[in-house]
């Protein structure tokens, strides 16, 4: 499959690769969902409109911590921002079955790989109903990126592992290699090809996940 070119005549789009977060918002089973309730709104005698929000870091797109998998783990909070930004590929496996294998992202005559992989497994990404079935990384295959000198993985299902594992193999390579991890983006209407991830956790200095607003801006960067 050709990789993107972004035009160097238009103005950089960005791809929103963050699905919705609401109450609707599929979550892993048993995890707590988004919710939401308002400790003041605009009326008579206050001017702002002020809630509170209650949800598991792991809702919508986000960056699980070593926190997540390691009891030593660190926040993530506390690790280093550089993995989450810059130079990205999108892979596409839509279909490849249970497991992302190394068979589906070799593409012969591509240049070598960027710090940053992102997997797109489905044709659409579910928004509301958690999916059983979902693709995961065979942990091979994390091992493969790595010694390609990837620093993050990314994957459009809620894990890394199949959501039947109890012993997260992928999980696990992750914190063996020192990878960086964003789960359930939603890269529907991106094309395979390269280009410049933004996907900052927030400074949640005890916790094992944050949310991320992930987008991707073309490649090389222009001003």
């Amino acid at each position: 499959m050709p990789f993107h070119t972004p035009s160097t005549h238009a103005a950089p789009p960005l791809w929103d690769i963050s699905p919705p977060v609401e109450p609707r918002s599929q979550v892993f089973p048993g995890d707590t969902r988004y919710g939401q309730v308002w400790g003041a709104q605009i009326g008579p005698g206050c001017p702002v409109n002020v809630s509170a929000i209650t949800l598991s870091p792991h809702v919508g797109a986000h960056a699980d911590a070593p926190l997540h998998y390691r009891a030593d783990g660190a926040a993530v909070g506390l690790v280093n921002l550089l993995p989450y930004v810059g130079h990205c590929r999108v892979l596409h496996a839509i279909g490849c079955g249970p497991l992302v294998e190394v068979a589906h992202l070799l593409r012969p005559g591509s240049p070598p790989l960027p710090p940053r992989v992102l997997v797109r497994t489905y044709v659409q990404a579910p928004l509301w109903q958690f999916d059983e079935a979902l693709t995961a990384f065979a942990p091979a295959t994390v091992q493969w990126l790595a010694d390609q000198g990837v620093r993050l993985v990314g994957i459009d299902t809620a894990s890394v592992d199949p959501a039947a594992s109890k012993t997260l193999d992928s999980h696990q390579v992750l914190a063996q290699r020192d990878l960086r991890v964003l789960e359930n983006l939603r890269l529907d209407d991106v094309p395979e090809g390269d280009y410049e991830l933004i996907a900052l956790p927030l400074a949640l200095t005890q916790a094992d996940a944050s949310p991320v607003r992930a987008v991707l801006r073309p490649w090389p960067p222009t001003l």
